[in-house]
């Protein structure tokens, strides 16, 4: 699950005025096995009730940054496993290391990092049943792992906790447990990149639609978004899932119906 701020626009009936204020978008990927659904959502903010509502009665992994909101919302739902991202806290210690060109300690909370993403790829090139998948993922995880957590203890108590390296260190300590999490699901991988890259052209062309001209324009364009990043996300041409889909929405009256112009089974009809 992901956010991004964006602008708004909307005009107060009084004085007919530009009133121009923040609005969020909202992103969560997820979708059945082997298949991909992209949802948007717009919100007015980042309140972490916006997360809440939109997981309420959902069961499952929910993988995400560090942001308090997502705690907020899974708080009380223990049907709820919330697990963090090492991409997250890989950048952050990719900041402290370009701010200084003395101290590399930074580097090796990279390397520490980049060591499990090594492993991840490994793992995925082996022909392997989910459980062994797991289990063995988990054994060679491990001593990475007990290593890096030494070296984040030893690091915290010689590091100023307000530059930099210190941020680094604490935001992994502080999402540690999160951020372990993915080793219980052969589903999940150490970071949310999927999501951030779902979001990715969205932000690429914010700049060409900074101003939305009132929140139930940015609030439809979700709809429209949703639709054809899913498509892609599928291996879909978007142009030829929304003509399909646009030809044949007039036409669905029951849920049967629309479940039948998905992306995965609105060509096989």
């Amino acid at each position: 699950m992901s956010g991004i701020k964006n602008g708004k626009e909307s005009k107060k009936e009084e004085d007919a005025k530009p009133d121009i204020q923040q609005g969020w978008m909202w992103l969560a990927r997820g979708g059945p096995i082997g298949k991909k659904v992209v949802w948007y959502e717009y919100h007015e903010s980042r309140a972490g009730k916006h997360a809440k509502e939109f997981l309420e009665g959902y069961r499952g992994y929910l993988q995400t940054d560090g942001f308090d909101g997502y705690d907020y919302a899974v708080k009380e739902k223990p049907d709820i496993i919330h697990v963090g991202c090492f991409a997250h806290s890989r950048r952050k210690f990719f900041e402290a290391s370009k701010a200084s060109t003395v101290n590399k300690s930074a580097e090796e909370g990279i390397k520490y990092i980049r060591r499990l993403y090594d492993l991840e790829d490994k793992m995925r090139g082996k022909e392997l049943s989910e459980d062994d998948f797991l289990k063995q993922r988990k054994e060679a995880a491990q001593p990475i792992l007990e290593g890096f957590m030494s070296w984040l203890l030893k690091r915290k108590d010689e590091v100023p906790p307000t530059n930099l390296m210190g941020k680094a260190i604490h935001y992994t300590l502080n999402q540690w447990e999160k951020m372990i999490a993915y080793l219980g699901s052969y589903h999940l991988t150490p970071d949310n990149n999927a999501c951030e890259n779902a979001i990715r052209p969205f932000v690429l062309g914010r700049k060409n639609w900074m101003i939305c001209g009132s929140p139930e324009g940015a609030k439809s364009s979700c709809g429209i978004y949703s639709l054809i990043e899913t498509a892609k996300q599928n291996g879909f041409v978007p142009a030829h899932y929304l003509r399909a889909l646009f030809e044949k929405a007039p036409y669905a009256s029951t849920s049967e119906d629309w479940e039948k112009l998905l992306p995965w089974n609105i060509f096989s009809n």
